[in-house]
C-alpha cells in the first residue's frame, strides 16, 4: 500500500495556513495564503482548495494517499454534519463546507472549531504534551478557548464548549461583542485593553500611550499600550494589570469548576509578558481552591499561530489512524 498522509487547514479571516504532514505527524509541506474574505464565499472555497492542492503537489501526494483532511474554522458550526453555521469575519451562513470540499477535493474532510484545534495542536505538538486534562486559551482579539479531558477534545452537546471568553466575570461590566455585558472578552482582551486605553486618552491621561500610537487616539491598540508600559508609563501598566487581574479571574473560575493540570496560555496578550503573568498568577492563587490551585500549571503555549494547523493534522492523524474522536466525544 502506498504511504498515506494527511492534510491540516486552519481557516482564519485574513489567511489561510495549510499543512500536510505523514502519519508521524512530520510537516513535508506548508502554505500560508490570503483569505481575501471580502471577495465572496465561493472565492474562499477556492483559496482553501488551491491550497490544498498546492501542497499536495509540492510533497508529490495524490489525492488517494491523503485519508483525511480537517479544517479548522471559526463557529459557531456542528463538526458532525460538517456545517459552518455563522462565521462574521467570513460572513458565511450554514455553509455545508464539508460537503463542498469533498466534492472538489475527493479527500474525506473534518471540521472542527479553530480554538478547539489549537486546544489539540497544544497537546499533540505543544506545551500540553503529555497532559491528558489540560485547558487551552488564547487571548488576543478576542478570547478564545479549547478543553481537553482523557486526551481527547470535549466540544460539548451543541458544538459550543470552550467559549471561555463569554463567561461573565463583572456583571455591569462592559459591553461584549456577543451582547452580554462583562464577559472576560470584554475585559481582559487586546481589544479591551486599547478600548480602555482610547477612553483614558479621551480624558488627558496617558500620554505615553497617544505618543506610541503617533497622536492618535483611534490608532491605540494593545500593542501601543503595551510599549507605553514597557517605557515606564503608569497609566498603561495599570490598564494591562486590570485586564490581567480579570483573566486571573476567569482563569481561577475554569480551574474551581474543571480541575485540569495545565492550563496553556497563547495569543498576543501573552506576549506582554512578565506584567500580565504576574498579575493574572496573583489572582489564581488567590482564588483558587487549595487543591486545585496545587495541581494546575499555567505554562506559556508553544506553538504560536501554527497552533491550529498542527491541531488539525492531528484530529486528521486520529481519524485516519487511530481514535475516530471527530464523532465521538460529545
Amino acid at each position: 500500500m502506498p504511504e498515506q498522509f494527511v492534510i491540516g487547514v486552519d481557516l482564519g479571516g485574513t489567511k489561510i495556513l495549510t499543512a500536510l504532514a505523514n502519519r508521524e505527524g512530520h510537516v513535508l509541506a506548508e502554505q500560508k495564503i490570503p483569505t481575501e474574505a471580502a471577495k465572496g464565499q465561493q472565492h474562499v472555497v477556492a483559496q482553501i482548495v488551491q491550497s490544498v492542492e498546492q501542497v499536495r503537489k509540492k510533497a508529490g501526494v495524490k489525492p488517494e494517499q491523503v485519508p483525511a483532511l480537517a479544517l479548522g474554522a471559526p463557529g459557531p458550526l456542528d463538526s458532525c454534519k460538517g456545517i459552518i453555521h455563522f462565521a462574521p469575519n467570513l460572513a458565511w451562513h450554514d455553509l455545508p463546507i464539508r460537503q463542498v470540499l469533498e466534492r472538489r477535493l475527493s479527500i474525506p474532510v473534518l471540521l472542527d472549531n479553530d480554538a478547539n484545534l489549537a486546544a489539540l495542536g497544544e497537546h499533540v505538538y505543544g506545551a500540553g504534551r503529555g497532559e491528558d486534562n489540560m485547558v487551552y486559551i488564547t487571548v488576543s482579539t478576542g478570547i478564545g478557548g479549547g478543553l481537553i479531558f482523557g486526551g481527547r477534545l470535549y466540544r460539548g452537546f451543541a458544538d459550543v464548549a470552550g467559549e471561555i471568553g463569554h463567561m461573565t466575570v463583572f456583571p455591569d461590566g462592559p459591553l461584549c461583542g456577543c451582547g452580554n455585558r462583562g464577559c472576560l472578552e470584554a475585559l481582559a482582551s487586546g481589544t479591551a485593553i486599547a478600548r480602555d486605553a482610547r477612553e483614558l486618552a479621551a480624558c488627558g491621561r496617558g500620554a505615553q500611550i497617544l505618543a506610541a500610537a503617533g497622536g492618535d487616539a483611534a490608532g491605540i491598540t494593545a500593542v501601543t499600550v503595551a510599549a507605553a508600559a514597557a517605557a515606564g508609563d503608569n497609566t498603561a501598566e495599570s490598564i494591562i494589570a486590570r485586564a490581567a487581574r480579570y483573566l486571573g479571574i476567569g482563569i481561577a473560575n475554569i480551574i474551581n469548576l474543571l480541575n485540569p493540570s495545565l492550563v496553556v496560555l497563547g495569543g498576543g496578550v501573552m506576549d506582554i509578558g512578565e506584567p500580565v503573568w504576574q498579575n493574572l498568577r496573583t489572582e489564581v492563587q488567590a482564588r483558587t481552591l487549595e487543591e486545585a490551585g496545587k495541581s494546575a500549571r499555567l505554562a506559556a503555549a508553544e506553538l504560536g499561530g501554527r497552533a491550529g494547523v498542527m491541531g488539525a493534522i492531528a484530529l486528521a492523524q486520529r481519524c485516519a489512524f487511530g481514535v475516530m474522536d471527530n464523532q465521538t466525544w460529545k
